[in-house]
């Protein structure tokens, strides 16, 4: 019956999402009811020091990370940076490789710092387009934008600056760039598999007529023309993100040491920090701030009139972002501490392989929670001691287990209350039942090339 509970709040919570309901305000309304049925005096209390908490210190850590990919992206799109490099990409691809131009994009803003969760603001003005003169179904653009910003660059590409991928080293003690030969391998994986399916699904509906769609909402209006930035010079604060990540990456801990003490003459007593826990964190914060100079240097007269109205919309964007993530792991949280969960999690448990063990149990929690970030974080800070135990015994290195734990957040947490898919399909317009079961088919991809990189670890030795 424990089980059951748990199952009937997450089935709450996605009948929520997929009916257009906000997760903020159903993931503690589904959390707090499964908590009822199993002991109803303890809902007040769970919300205030469970949910809440839980909530907040998501927000505490990662909220800055949201806001400067928001603000990053944002001044991408204002600045005609992003325009620039789709021109480019289209110069050298062509206009009939429209999926793969708009994929490739979205990778490469992914991958250069831009946040996942605002990805789609800069890329759907152009996206629309393209698919427009492509007589491409729009039905298909979520899942195409999911493929480029949701998939192998959002953690299996080594040095990704996104949240998954820096999760893990503060349970492993890896840098964001471990085993970099299996993050490729498995990048590489999702790519032909999900532009595969793509095209296939593309080429389906051209013999049977179907054609960009009418009658849509949120279509973009033509941009105001702007002059456009020199491609290389639009690839720069991409680049930097990148280099410089990896660069503050080495740099944090000789600063500051494995951890660092305050002592302010306001303080009552010292505060100490964990540097080494939070190196990867603020390596992707200067990182981030490096690249908005660097666009506010270069496009500064271009932006300046759209900065102050454009800054809000990114903060906006932030804050909703970070909330439907932290509102979901505060939901995880609470189921996590139900005696169902922890039915599954003993289950779970007999699985010897620590890999595979690690690669079921947070897939299973980023469904749960429909965050990655979130069912990542549960499931390490319930379990990462018994997993890294189990990998040194089996002499497994811990830049495998990053690795996979990374991956296999990226797989299960699309389901349909997931916060990033229901801001992709907010911006697009289109509805769960319109467009779901194509980016659904983006899930089932991550969720094997999770197992598919630890058979080629078993096979081939990589790292």
């Amino acid at each position: 019956m424990s089980v059951v509970i748990a199952v009937l709040a997450l089935c709450v919570l996605m009948l929520a999402a997929y009916r257009g309901y906000s997760v903020i305000i159903f993931a503690p309304l589904a959390a707090l009811g499964a908590v009822l049925l199993t002991d109803p005096t303890a809902v007040a209390p769970v919300f205030s020091d469970l949910f809440m908490d839980k909530m907040v210190g998501f927000i505490k850590l990662y909220f800055p990370v949201f806001l400067l990919g928001a603000v990053f992206g944002k001044l991408i799109e204002l600045s005609g940076f992003s325009r620039s490099i789709v021109k480019s990409v289209i110069g050298l691809l062509g206009s009939s490789q429209v999926i793969l131009v708009i994929v490739l994009v979205c990778a490469l803003l992914t991958y250069g710092g831009v946040s996942l969760f605002v990805v789609v603001f800069a890329v759907y003005p152009f996206a629309a387009e393209m698919f427009r003169q492509g007589n491409i179904p729009k039905r298909l653009m979520p899942a195409t934008i999911a493929l480029g910003a949701f998939t192998f660059t959002m953690d299996a590409m080594p040095g990704t600056p996104q949240i998954q991928n820096i999760i893990p080293t503060t349970f492993f003690g890896t840098n964001s760039w471990a085993a970099p030969s299996l993050g490729l391998t498995g990048s590489l994986f999702v790519l032909v598999c999900g532009m595969l399916y793509l095209e296939h699904q593309r080429r389906k509906a051209a013999r049977a007529g179907e054609g960009y769609g009418t009658n849509l909402r949120n279509e973009p209006e033509t941009p105001e023309e702007i002059a456009l930035p020199n491609p290389l010079i639009a690839l720069l604060p991409l680049v930097l993100v990148g280099v410089m990540n990896l660069l503050f990456t080495k740099w944090i801990p000789g600063w500051y040491g494995g951890s660092y003490g305050i002592h302010l003459p306001g303080l009552k007593a010292p505060i100490q920090t964990d540097v080494a826990k939070l190196t990867a964190i603020w390596a992707v914060q200067a990182a981030l701030l490096v690249g908005i100079i660097t666009v506010l240097v270069f496009s500064f007269r271009t932006v300046a009139s759209k900065l102050a109205d454009g800054s809000k919309t990114a903060v906006g964007g932030a804050m909703l972002a970070t909330l439907n993530t932290a509102s979901e792991y505060g939901f995880g949280a609470v189921i996590a501490a139900l005696p169902g969960f922890l039915v599954v999690v003993d289950g779970l448990k007999a699985i010897p392989n620590p890999l595979i063990n690690q690669a079921i149990t947070i897939n299973i929690l980023a469904g749960i929670t429909g965050s990655s970030s979130g069912g990542m974080s549960i499931a390490l800070a319930a379990m990462s001691d018994t997993f890294i135990a189990a990998a040194n015994a089996a002499h497994i290195p811990m830049e495998v287990m990053h690795r996979v734990a990374s991956m296999a957040a990226g797989g299960m947490d699309t389901l349909p209350h997931n916060g990033a898919v229901i801001t992709l399909l907010a911006v697009t317009g289109l509805t769960h039942r319109e467009a779901y079961k194509d980016i659904f088919g983006m899930t089932i991809f991550k969720v094997l090339a999770a197992f598919f990189v630890i058979g080629v670890y078993y096979t081939t030795g990589l790292v």
